[in-house]
C-alpha cells in the first residue's frame, strides 16, 4: 500500500477541512468520493461505497468521518490499478468504424450515459464541450488527452 509523505498528508487534511460544512473536522459520507477525486484519485462510486463498508442511502447522507478514518480509504484507492492512455484510446478504437481516429459524438454520448459507470447529461455535456468536429465527430485521441488533463 502506498506511503504518502507529511507534506502530502497535510495538502490532504487541508482539502478535506474545505469539504467540512459543520465545523466539527468531519466530511459526510457522501462526500468521500468528491474529496478523493479532488485529491486527484478517480474511484468508482461503486468502490467507494464497498471502502465506506456498504452504508445504506441514510449512512450515506447522514454518517460522517474524520481525517484519520478518511486516510487509509484514500490510501487504498491509490492503490488501485490506473487506466493508462493507451488504454482509453484502445478503448475507444472500438467505436472507431472507419478506422480514421475518429469516433461519432452520438454514440460516445450514448456509451457515456448506459454503460459502466453512468454519467448525466449535463455530465457527459461538459465533458464533450468542445470535443466535436462540425461532423459531430470526435477525435477520440485527443479527447483522451483532454480527460486525462482535467
Amino acid at each position: 500500500m502506498t506511503e504518502f509523505t507529511p507534506d502530502q498528508i497535510e495538502d490532504f487534511k487541508e482539502a478535506f477541512g474545505l469539504f467540512d460544512r459543520v465545523g466539527d473536522s468531519q466530511v459526510a459520507f457522501n462526500q468521500v468520493a468528491d474529496i478523493m477525486r479532488a485529491l486527484g484519485q478517480n474511484p468508482t462510486n461503486k468502490d467507494v461505497i464497498k471502502i465506506l463498508g456498504n452504508p445504506s442511502a441514510d449512512d450515506m447522507a447522514n454518517k460522517r468521518l474524520n481525517f484519520d478514518a478518511f486516510l487509509p480509504m484514500l490510501k487504498e484507492v491509490d492503490a488501485f490499478p490506473k487506466g493508462t492512455y493507451d488504454d482509453y484510446v484502445e478503448g475507444l478504437r472500438v467505436f472507431d468504424k472507419e478506422g480514421n481516429g475518429t469516433v461519432m459524438g452520438a454514440e460516445l454520448r450514448i456509451v457515456l450515459s448506459t454503460l459502466g459507470e453512468k454519467m448525466s447529461e449535463p455530465e457527459i455535456d461538459a465533458l464533450m464541450a468542445g470535443q466535436e468536429d462540425e461532423n459531430g465527430s470526435v477525435h477520440y485521441e485527443a479527447f483522451v488527452k483532454h480527460i486525462m488533463s482535467v
